[in-house]
């Protein structure tokens, strides 16, 4: 098989390296990519909105599979463009992925598909805005309607931040606050046959303890130890597949990553968020623990034939990864900085620990920031504590000036596993 792969993020190098490593996979191809992903797959110029200049490429490289990694391309209609040209695609259609574009959109499938959600209102006035913050109090969760890589949306018990967040946003959506920890789902889907992979949690804010502000994600951890053995088989039954029914009833079938953004709390599971996407940094510890080759599995969700695929194969050991991001990040990072300790890592911490990189590019010999989440450090070991333990050894050789990185990820977790 030959893939292409469209992004330029550690979700991407993650994809990239899990596809390196599939024997089936006879050519490997990236467009943008980074300096990471170069070293895993050959990389092309291309504008990853341009769905006619994407479709193009993969046709002049033979392509057998695309796979759209971001959010954007996807709401743009990239993997519709690439189909239209005969070549398979792993994404949903431009309309199906209004599920991540539109949280409105989103609300209106989950009541219609009767998926356990916060309650909420869509509001496009001031005067709007002011009834539905007054109708839930404090603490306000405030979301822009469309794509905001992860940073439009705002919690808050301050009520002049949040008016000033919502009355910031041409459509906005405001819920009510979700108690309990949160858990990221994913599951591969061809519109009809869904296939959920293993659950992991992300840690949204900047700083340790859950301080500062709210991020792209500063690190992951996979299993959950305190999760109910069930959880899986019951997002499967009340959201996941009655999700994918609905859109399929409408005429707007999904296939490709739906992700389901969950809220355990003390009145049972609620939805806080679906993306129409493998989640940046959870598909990084999520594929760590995947055994089961990767290329099959999105080639099958592509041409509708999940349903023949055996049961997918997971590693019991753990995985953590921890984001190394740039000065001043989530605000404007600084970049153009180099990246020193890259070779250490790998000479001395692999194959348990890994960097994937994402906000990088080679200047010369030199490889240097290139965003504000710079890197993603990835390892695996027996439990939490083992794998947390190689993921910040791996850190700890790492030198970007000005960096920051949170020191706390998986922590509580794998203090009490």
């Amino acid at each position: 098989m030959k893939l292409l792969v469209i992004g330029s993020g550690a979700r991407e190098h993650a994809l990239c390296r899990s596809l390196s490593l599939d024997p089936a996979v006879t050519a490997l191809h990236c467009a943008p990519g980074n300096a990471g992903i170069a070293e895993v797959a050959e990389l092309h110029q291309v504008d990853a909105l341009d769905g006619k200049a994407v479709a193009a490429l993969a046709t002049e490289l033979d392509a057998d599979l695309v796979v759209v990694g971001p959010e954007a391309p996807l709401v743009a209609g990239v993997a519709d463009a690439v189909r239209d040209a005969g070549i398979p695609a792993f994404g949903p259609s431009k309309e199906a992925a209004q599920l991540e574009g539109s949280k409105a959109f989103a609300k209106e499938v989950m009541a219609a598909a009767g998926v356990p959600t916060a309650r909420s209102y869509v509001c496009t006035t001031p005067e709007e805005v002011e009834e539905a913050l007054d109708a839930f109090g404090a603490p306000y969760v405030v979301k822009d309607d469309g794509l905001a890589a992860g940073k439009g949306v705002v919690v808050t018990g301050d009520l002049e931040k949040a008016r000033a967040h919502a009355n910031a946003c041409d459509r906005v959506v405001i819920e009510e606050f979700l108690d309990g920890p949160e858990v990221s789902l994913f599951a591969i889907t061809d519109g009809e046959t869904v296939v959920p992979l293993q659950p992991a949690q992300d840690f949204k804010r900047a700083l340790d303890g859950d301080e500062g502000p709210n991020t792209g994600g500063m690190g992951a951890y996979s299993p959950l130890p305190w999760a109910e053995a069930d959880l899986v088989e019951e997002v499967m039954n009340t959201v996941l597949q009655p999700t994918v029914d609905e859109l399929r009833r409408r005429g707007t079938p999904f296939s490709g990553l739906l992700y389901a953004g969950l809220a355990i709390t003390s009145r049972g599971v609620r939805v806080i968020e679906f993306n129409a996407r493998f989640g940046d940094p959870e598909t990084q510890v999520v594929l760590a623990r995947l055994k089961t080759p990767l290329a099959g599995v999105l080639l099958a969700a592509a041409q509708g034939t999940l349903a023949d695929l055996p049961d997918l194969r997971w590693s019991d050991d753990a995985a953590v990864t921890v984001v190394i991001a740039s000065h001043n990040y989530p605000a404007t990072p600084r970049t153009g900085d180099p990246i020193e300790g890259l070779d250490e890592v790998a000479a001395q911490d692999a194959p348990h620990a890994y960097v994937l990189h994402a906000g990088t590019r080679r200047d010369g010999d030199a490889i240097v920031s290139a965003g504000g989440r710079v890197l993603s450090v990835t390892a695996s070991g027996t439990d939490l504590v083992r794998a947390r333990e190689r993921a910040y050894a791996a850190v700890d050789r790492i030198r970007l000036d000005g960096s920051h990185h949170r020191t706390d990820i998986a922590a509580k977790a794998a203090a009490g596993s």
